[in-house]
């Protein structure tokens, strides 16, 4: 954004008052420049200043509450408005338009809450793009100031300490952001695992720093305040100690809140000087521009802000518009008296813009190669269309080739007509022994309807196959497989040493794509083992490589399915509220992509959320949508595990017989299709069940069944079975 002028305000401390003076950018260095001077009382300042920290620190339940406590921030503001600027002063910042003002202030004066003086119209924070410099007493050191390129390298450090999921959440949303803007930045997304050595080595490669965590606010002393990392905390001296050494970031974004507060909603009445302990660290150590929060902001809101800062500043709006701008969002989004938008102070130059155009661009040429650009694609699409025609009307009359069989059986797959898709798919082999593709199509199609033997037959195959033929990016698709194949058996040894393989191979090769997949998979292997941390760090790393390729249909399947499995990490931390945002985004995907297996097992996880929060109507309706897309696409193995799940649900809310119905459906479908965990679990279903009718031989009987499969595929399922049972044969049978 240009503005029509950039304002300077400049404020001394002198004895019992204050020396001030404000000027346009242009005249900030004349040979002579006025100062007015306003005798203060720098008690009342203080007593102003603690007097609206209480007003921030008032929690606000209703509308009307929240209003008054809007009302009480005005009126503070506006005292210091009357009795901190002088009257010349006043008249120009209440006849300015909105423009970048610079704030050059005194130490001593820094705990003011400038942002949040009121001039009877407008908050100075939402009408001004504000930042803050300060005129420090200390030592002057040759600082190395960043050079900034046309495109910028970003570090995105999410939740290191792995108890926020928020933090995370924001991170992944600012990275997911930036996936599009690849020419103007790139992006390096780092969550969990983050220690102080990892911090130092690194923050130095990159021009923009972005970190969602906790801060470490230590009243005792400044030095003391900082990052909160895996290992401990990044504290001031740290950061100081790194500008002797190289150019850190130009901007640095502290996005958190203070974890030492015995409340940490409450800001603290010294919060100005606690966050300018980082700021003034970070701005002695070579950091141009530094944003932090105030106190503990709503999730939500937090997201918000971040996101729609970032959008702005890449956009060519300057830093401080850009913050003044994301304000403004919170409050469109949460009304001026929701007060989100008090939380955040610049230091550093607001009128700087980060993302700046190159070039001015010629409109008659521009205007020419639209022209060009359009009678070019309009020429390939007639050829292209023509050509299509041909290929999908004519050719395959002539000569059913294995490509026409190919698409042929892979579309019958995806309608669910496994049958037709196995008939098709064998006719490519009669045809063609190395048509590799068509081996995955003919091990899902068989998993699909239960014959596991022939499923494991053709992933074996696509595997040999694969290896014969040297082709490293089918072979590493073929372990990926059949370790699928093996964890859903239960044989996790065999899956983990598969999944290992892909990854070495992936890396070997330089296959970012095959690398993001097999890290999924692996992930889930974590899932399985309630290694829900290292699980999550694998999908980060999922995440991060799809997001590199926005426009490839593959990835975005696969970044749908990362949000899928976070989701599922998430249920297993009992954060319903985090899976259910995680589940959202990967059901969007998979709408959009009309992908119909996996929608079924989104409306499965969205459904079993609502049933741990005891929703069961809402549960039931997600639980339906699924199956009836499994019956649609004949989907034993799902069909089975949607039947416990209907029947873990009626037993729940006791509809005894509607449960045992469902109990008897999954054990009758996983036999006919062998699915040995499947059947487990129905099988200890129906031992609940019948312990909660008191038919205690029958709940042996079937406990014991489910043991025998367990004691093979899950040790601790097949430990908690046989306490169960013991304590059942301490009881009178029937």
């Amino acid at each position: 954004m240009l503005y029509a002028e950039s304002l300077i305000l400049e404020v001394f401390k002198q004895d019992d008052s204050l020396k001030m003076g404000l000027f346009n950018q242009s005249q900030a260095a004349p040979t002579l420049r006025h100062y007015s001077q306003v005798g203060v009382s720098f008690s009342e300042l203080k007593h102003l200043s603690l007097e609206m920290v209480g007003v921030l620190n008032h929690s606000a339940k209703d509308q009307a509450s929240k209003l008054q406590q809007l009302k009480s921030l005005q009126k503070i503001g506006q005292l210091f408005w009357n009795h901190l600027l002088s009257r010349a002063i006043k008249s120009k910042l209440k006849d300015s338009q909105p423009c970048a003002l610079t704030l050059f202030l005194d130490e001593e004066l820094m705990h003011i809450p400038w942002e949040l003086i009121f001039d009877g119209g407008d908050f100075l924070g939402l009408k001004f793009s504000l930042g803050r410099l300060i005129r420090s007493q200390g030592d002057s050191t040759s600082l190395q100031y960043r050079d900034l390129k046309d495109s910028l390298k970003m570090l995105i450090l999410a939740n290191p300490s792995g108890d926020l999921k928020s933090a995370y959440l924001e991170g992944l949303n600012i990275k997911n952001q930036f996936s599009h803007k690849t020419k103007k930045v790139q992006v390096d997304f780092k969550s969990t695992h983050i220690d102080k050595h990892y911090v130092k080595k690194n923050i130095c490669d990159y021009d923009i720093v972005h970190f969602a965590g906790h801060c470490e606010f230590d009243k005792s002393g400044s030095k003391d305040n900082g990052w909160v990392l895996s290992d401990g905390v990044f504290k001031v001296e740290d950061i100081l100690k790194m500008g002797q050494g190289c150019s850190l970031p130009a901007l640095v974004f502290s996005n958190s809140c203070h974890s030492a507060q015995v409340n940490p909603d409450l800001i603290d009445s010294e919060y100005q000087r606690a966050n300018y302990g980082m700021a003034s660290a970070f701005l002695f150590a070579g950091v141009r521009h530094y944003i932090g929060s105030i106190r503990k902001i709503e999730d939500n809101a937090s997201l918000v802000f971040a996101l729609e800062f970032y959008t702005k500043l890449i956009s060519g709006v300057s830093v401080g518009e850009s913050l003044r701008l994301s304000k403004l969002k919170l409050v469109k989004e949460y009304g001026l008296a929701g007060l989100h938008w008090v939380n955040y102070l610049l230091y550093g130059d607001p009128g700087f813009i980060f993302f700046k155009f190159s070039r001015q661009k010629d409109p008659k040429r521009e205007i020419s190669l639209v022209y060009k650009k359009v009678i070019f694609k309009i020429s390939l699409a007639i050829v292209f269309i023509g050509l299509s025609i041909f290929l999908a009307i004519w050719l395959p009359k002539i000569n059913p080739t294995k490509l026409y069989l190919f698409l042929n059986a892979a579309s019958a797959y995806r309608q669910g007509n496994n049958q037709q898709a196995i008939i098709l798919g064998q006719q490519v082999i009669n045809s063609d022994l190395d048509y590799l593709a068509v081996y995955p199509i003919l091990a899902n199609a068989y998993q699909r309807t239960g014959d596991k033997d022939k499923a494991l037959k053709y992933y074996f195959d696509y595997v040999l196959k694969s290896e014969k033929l040297n082709n490293r990016a089918h072979l590493i698709q073929a372990y990926i497989k059949l370790g699928w194949f093996y964890q859903l058996d239960g044989q996790y040894d065999k899956a983990k040493e598969l999944y290992d393989k892909a990854i070495n191979l992936s890396r070997k090769s330089g296959d970012k794509q095959n690398e993001a997949l097999a890290l999924r998979k692996l992930a889930v292997w974590h899932i399985d083992k309630n290694n829900y941390d290292l699980a999550l760090d694998f999908l980060t790393k999922s995440v991060a490589i799809n997001l590199e390729y926005p426009g490839n249909f593959e990835n975005i399947k696969n970044l749908a399915c990362d949000y899928f499995d976070i989701g599922l990490v998430f249920i297993n931390k009992n954060d319903y509220e985090a899976a259910k945002d995680f589940y959202g985004k990967s059901l969007k995907i998979f709408e959009k992509l009309k992908l119909s297996s996996e929608l079924s097992d989104c409306y499965f996880n969205l459904g079993e959320i609502y049933f741990f929060q005891k929703q069961y109507q809402k549960a039931l309706d997600y639980y339906f949508k699924g199956l009836r897309l499994d019956q649609l696409h004949d989907n034993k193995v799902n069909l089975a595990g949607g039947y416990n799940m209907l029947g873990e649900l009626y037993l729940e809310i006791d509809d005894l017989g509607k449960a045992e119905n469902y109990f008897k459906q999954a054990v009758g479908l996983s036999e006919e299709i062998h699915s040995r965990l499947n059947l487990a679990n129905a099988n200890y279903n129906l031992g609940l069940l019948y312990k909660k009718q008191g038919r205690k031989n029958m709940a042996r009987q079937y406990w014991r069944q489910a043991q025998e499969i367990y004691r093979l595929v899950d040790p601790d399922k097949y430990q908690e079975t046989r306490i169960q049972l013991l304590e059942l044969d301490t009881s009178v049978s029937f």
